[in-house]
């Protein structure tokens, strides 16, 4: 008998080729390798994620022809019904502007150092405000309040005395009164309005008391200039501005963005202090990581300790008047909570707009 044959199991065959299997394995890593380089660009570029985008390069900040000059001396101080009161008029005025602080500011800080106002600060952002006014044809009043911060209840009865009694005093009872508030003056600017014949009021970094107080009937046009970055305060203007709407109010609002820091940002802005300091300023913030490799700031200057380090080369750093201006500018960078006058056009636009509107009595 023939020896039994190992039965043949049929041999597997292989998987026909994938066409192009390699090269889609080497896509897919392509793609996730650009993926991963998205990420960390946005990363990167984004460390400022949920920050507002700047609203223009720091070269056009310099576009008020008043930067670096220095104001006429021609503001007339007195001191009336208990507080500093502190005004220019031009020639042929058009309106009447009273401009209220914020805190721990003062009617002082509007205007330069003269011999008429040898007290007089001159803040790079408040005196460009009054200049900017002033070359509009507006006669600028400007008054500090009786505390650190104003008091509605306080201060509303000796702002309306003086602004009515300096209005009769240079005669412009014919001319449209508007009012600009920053910060706390904002606040008090909104309420203010409840009492006084404004035609337009600008708020500036605040929202105004409107939930306390409501609005009446008749409230004057108003104007919102404000930080988006300070979202928390944004929420609550928008909330205001629809109230205001539905009275009948005409509303507005103007973004103001954060900006970066240059060499000759700080000299550019504020007379008296020289480009060389300037840079050299730019260089220790870059050093200390004060700011980003933009130029951005990481904190606000509030909370940002360049004045330690730069007393650390400038052992007499406090014989330096312009201190609180630089530190104006900083905040005004950081663009969270701040004076400016970079949208005082804007602003004067916003009154001229309105000068024949009427309001309460």
């Amino acid at each position: 008998m023939p020896p039994l044959l190992p039965s043949r199991v049929p041999r597997a065959k292989k998987p026909p080729p994938v066409p192009h299997r390699n090269g889609r394995i080497l896509l897919a890593l392509l793609l996730v390798l650009l993926l991963g380089m998205i990420i960390l660009a946005i990363t990167t570029n984004g460390k400022r994620s949920g920050k507002p985008i700047p609203r223009s390069d720091p070269s056009t900040l310099k576009r008020n022809h008043f930067v670096g000059t220095s104001a006429p001396s021609q503001a007339t101080v007195d001191f009336t019904n208990g507080t500093d009161v502190i005004w220019q008029i031009p020639e042929s005025p058009k309106a009447v502007l009273f401009v209220a602080h914020g805190c721990s500011c003062r009617a002082a800080n509007f205007w330069d150092r003269s011999a008429a106002c040898p007290h007089c600060v001159g803040l790079p952002e408040d005196r460009l405000i009054v200049l900017g006014a002033l070359d509009r044809k507006f006669a600028v009043l400007t008054i500090s309040s009786s505390g650190r911060c104003w008091s509605k209840e306080k201060d509303t009865g000796t702002v309306k005395w003086v602004i009515e009694w300096w209005i009769e005093k240079n005669k412009l009872q014919e001319l449209p009164l508007v009012a600009l508030g920053a910060s706390s003056g904002g606040y008090f600017t909104s309420a203010l309005a409840k009492e006084m014949r404004f035609s337009s009021v600008a708020l500036m970094i605040a929202e105004g008391v409107f939930g306390s107080m409501g609005v009446p009937v008749g409230y004057p046009p108003t104007l919102f200039v404000h930080m988006p970055k300070d979202q928390h305060r944004m929420r609550l203007i928008e909330r205001n501005m629809i109230a205001l709407q539905k009275r009948g109010v005409h509303v507005k609002e103007v973004r103001c963005m954060e900006f970066p820091l240059t060499p000759t940002l700080l000299s550019d802005r504020i007379p008296g202090l020289d480009q060389a300091f300037s840079v050299k300023l730019f260089e220790l913030f870059q050093e200390k990581g004060f700011i980003d490799e933009h130029g951005y700031l990481r904190n606000d200057g509030r909370a940002t300790p360049w004045k330690q380090a730069l007393r650390e080369r400038e052992p007499s750093l406090d014989k330096f008047e312009w201190i609180d201006h630089i530190q104006e500018e900083l905040n005004l960078a950081f663009g969270y909570h701040e004076m400016t006058s970079l949208q005082i056009d804007d602003i004067l636009d916003w009154f001229e707009s309105h000068m024949g509107s009427s309001s309460v009595s």
